[in-house]
């Protein structure tokens, strides 16, 4: 198994999904649902990162005063 910060964020995504199908579907022993947990947030926090790095990307792209497709909170 890759390293949470090796994998693209496809692949982390998809990962993402498949620990949370996992933990709805119960069935796993609390030290499994424990390390799937853990593992998830690694995975949400590395796919936040690289969302921000795109953004932050289209953002440098993007000519000033453009609107840019993100929400300027």
């Amino acid at each position: 198994m890759k390293s949470v910060e090796e994998l693209a964020f496809e692949e982390a995504f998809a990962e993402l999904e498949e620990t949370v199908h996992k933990l709805e579907a119960g069935g796993l022993t609390l030290e499994e649902s424990l390390a799937l947990y853990e593992r998830g947030q690694a995975l949400v926090k590395h796919c936040n990162a690289k969302l921000d790095q795109a953004e932050l990307q289209v953002r440098e792209l993007t000519p000033e005063g453009t609107d840019v497709p993100f929400d300027q909170d």
